[in-house]
């Protein structure tokens, strides 16, 4: 991946809209109108041939679940996001084929296996995102760094560097109690600043205890 030049002092940018339909242009637009803010001239919005989306000079990723668009941009370094619903399933054979045996150790002793399932899967598509790799390459396989507490659904977990790629740091950030969103920063990252928007509007959100400090944007 081509470094851009960039400060480790800038933040990284993470916004949310809900949307209820067409989510995947709600997120280009929201990634173009977040470019806008933090580039001198009009964003230009390009995907490369594996679809992952570009925005010269930044680093930018997006997701989106049902209900949920998520986009983030930074100018100090690679970021990756990823976002997933929370609904009941099964996902014993998913864990068993691709997770790590010390993931599964950690999974089999939390309270709530679906949350902590969805704290590693979406750690997994973030870096892999973060990466310009998705999950080629093995990517559900790459460990991730596991919390010192137990996954909740209000937030709250600790970050932590990712030990295949030292560069990269792993955030989980508090959303809507239908959805988890994993971000992954540079290493030298300083400030993750949390928006969720209501079309014009932006609404306060709570502030996730990580390793990074964490600014929200609101009313």
């Amino acid at each position: 991946m081509n470094q851009r030049p960039g400060t480790d002092l800038a933040p990284v940018h993470v916004w949310l809209n809900p949307v209820e339909r067409d989510q995947r242009s709600a997120a280009h637009a929201l990634l173009l109108e977040l470019a806008g803010t933090l580039l001198d001239q009009p964003p230009v919005l390009r995907h490369d041939a594996a679809g992952g989306p570009h925005v010269d000079p930044l680093w930018v990723s997006l997701s989106h679940s049902r209900h949920l668009v998520a986009v983030a941009a930074s100018l100090s370094g690679p970021v990756g996001i990823d976002l997933e619903d929370r609904y009941p399933r099964d996902i014993t054979a998913l864990a068993h084929r691709w997770f790590a045996p010390t993931e599964l150790a950690w999974l089999a002793g939390q309270p709530e296996e679906l949350e902590a399932f969805l704290h590693l899967w979406t750690a997994k598509e973030a870096v892999g995102k973060a990466l310009g790799t998705g999950l080629r390459n093995a990517g559900l396989s790459r460990e991730m760094p596991l919390p010192a507490t137990a996954p909740a659904s209000s937030g709250g977990l600790v970050g932590g560097i990712v030990a295949s790629e030292p560069g990269l740091a792993l955030v989980h950030l508090p959303v809507r109690a239908d959805a988890v969103l994993a971000v992954v920063v540079p290493a030298t990252a300083t400030r993750v600043v949390l928006s969720e928007h209501h079309g014009a509007a932006l609404r306060s959100t709570a502030v996730s205890r990580t390793s990074f400090p964490v600014v929200v944007r609101g009313n």
